[in-house]
């Protein structure tokens, strides 16, 4: 049986509050990322592993050591620092005459390799190549995807989705407009995806809403994608399961449109309309003969005789 395997007793208060912080729960913590560097990784792969790394502190671990490692033929190193560091997504990097300048990203399942996308990078701008002002650490980023090949393409759509995974952060209740401050961007078209940055600045425009202009800030990079290890339908549906105490409840008589109002039915008695009290006005005013008729009896007033 493996180390990481056993089922450990804590012996002190510490290790029982460490293992109770990686115990399954119903909102999961924000996912931790391992930034690895192959056996052969060159200056170029290093310096996108520690790019990618001051993007994602500080929910990312950066192993600095190389690791022989083959991800597509192998997997069992990548699933051992995987539970040892508790960490859901990776990005390797590595460098070979085959396949220059190499990363593979992926994510894990119950600590073991889900889906897995090998990305060539043909050009690269590092964050210290800009001379721009940076967003501090730990800012959440917003995502823009733009081709209609992250629609069409399964590969591509599964690597939006891994995309969205790697660098959408920590889940929050609430968001200020300043604290929009930094974009991603990633765009598919003619077989390569562009991935830029930019700092969101705000800018006086003489009324309540501000004028917004976008400054890139690094890192850039052109890849292409290569070879892919996707989950079967089942194993990722499976891994999209909720659990049943976070599913809502589903409340009668409650519908919501596609932008999200919600329209509730009332069940009233049946009205009579008859008694119903409308304003008063003199046109509606019954006349004498039609208050004759209703009350089906003579008039009291005596007809003058001739």
């Amino acid at each position: 049986m493996d180390a990481l395997d056993r089922v450990v007793k804590p012996k002190t208060k510490r290790a029982k509050r460490f293992l109770e912080k990686r115990e399954p729960k119903l909102k999961e913590n924000t996912k931790n990322a391992m930034l690895i560097k192959g056996g052969n990784a060159n200056l170029t792969v290093t310096e996108v592993l520690k790019d990618i790394y001051a993007v994602k502190k500080p929910f990312a671990v950066l192993y600095k050591k190389k690791n022989i490692t083959r991800p597509f033929e192998d997997q069992t190193s990548l699933e051992f620092f995987s539970k040892k560091s508790d960490c859901s997504l990776f990005l390797f990097g590595s460098h070979n005459k085959k396949r220059p300048n190499n990363l593979i990203i992926g994510r894990m399942f119950d600590y073991h390799v889900l889906d897995m996308i090998e990305l060539g990078i043909e050009k690269f701008v590092s964050l210290k190549d800009v001379k721009n002002s940076k967003c501090p650490e730990g800012t959440k980023p917003m995502l823009i995807f733009a081709g209609d090949t992250f629609e069409v393409n399964e590969e591509y759509r599964r690597l939006k989705s891994l995309l969205i995974d790697f660098f959408r952060g920590p889940s929050v209740p609430s968001i200020r407009l300043a604290g929009l401050e930094y974009v991603l961007h990633f765009t598919a078209v003619d077989g390569k995806i562009y991935m830029r940055s930019y700092k969101v600045l705000l800018k006086k425009s003489g009324c309540k809403i501000p004028r917004i202009e976008l400054e890139e800030m690094g890192p850039s990079l052109d890849l292409v994608m290569r070879r892919t290890h996707l989950a079967s339908d089942d194993l990722y549906k499976l891994s999209l399961k909720q659990p049943k105490a976070l599913k809502p409840k589903k409340k009668k008589n409650i519908s919501h449109d596609v932008f999200g109002t919600t329209y509730g039915r009332i069940h009233m008695q049946k009205q009579d309309l008859g008694k119903l009290q409308t304003r008063k006005m003199k046109g509606l005013r019954k006349r004498p003969a039609e208050k004759l008729a209703e009350g089906g009896g003579v008039s009291p007033k005596k007809s003058k005789s001739a």
